[in-house]
């Protein structure tokens, strides 16, 4: 019998990547999907269904919402894109990692999982310091002393590049993954997110 694993599944690139490798290794995953409120919900909710390996799971949906209820960011309130600009201030949400490593420790536990796995990378962006290699590890400290659930992030020192490349010799459907944080609908090609994917594909000859 195969382990059993809980993912951290949002429809962007990199989970579905860790996915994918998950799936090759004939691991049990478990898929879990936070709707906080964000304003491309609906958008990654179809995504994640439709990029997830056929084989695998269907994603569980969970609603912590009414958490960042009032919320100013544009992660949350979309912005009209043809008349307001959006800076990378605009698109942070305070403890937003920290409360989806507890919640997903709470339901793997819950469910008699013991492992949870993550897309976070190394990121680049200035104000997302809750997604950063240093914050994660501090994270493992944090749930290493207090439960039985550990946490494995495969890419946490990658590069957006690494991603790509470990995408394509999976076969990740790269095209149809989404993870824009300023249009709901369209990747708006210029939020941090787009511009690290755009100039990761780039970087490796798909662009």
């Amino acid at each position: 019998m195969s382990k059993q694993v809980l993912l951290l599944a949002s429809g962007g690139l990199d989970s579905t990547t860790v996915a994918f490798g998950l799936h090759a290794e004939e691991v049990d995953v478990v898929p879990l999907f936070f709707d906080y409120g964000q304003h491309c919900v609906e958008t990654e909710w179809s995504r994640v269904n439709e990029v997830l390996p056929a084989e695998m799971k269907r994603p569980m949906r969970v609603n912590i919402s009414e958490l960042f209820h009032g919320s100013k960011s544009r992660l949350i309130v979309e912005a009209d894109l043809w008349n307001e600009e959006v800076h990378d201030d605009d698109l942070y949400i305070p403890y937003r990692t920290l409360l989806f490593y507890a919640a997903a420790a709470a339901k793997a536990q819950t469910l008699g999982i013991l492992e949870v796995y993550t897309g976070f990378i190394n990121s680049n962006h200035a104000k997302e310091i809750d997604c950063t290699a240093d914050f994660m590890n501090k994270l493992d400290g944090l749930t290493d002393a207090i439960g039985p659930v550990r946490f494995t992030s495969p890419y946490r020192y990658a590069s957006k590049a690494e991603v790509v490349r470990e995408a394509i010799r999976l076969g990740v459907p790269i095209g149809k993954t989404f993870s824009c944080q300023a249009s709901s609908a369209l990747p708006c090609g210029a939020c941090p997110n787009c511009v690290e994917r755009l100039g990761a594909l780039r970087q490796m000859g798909l662009l």
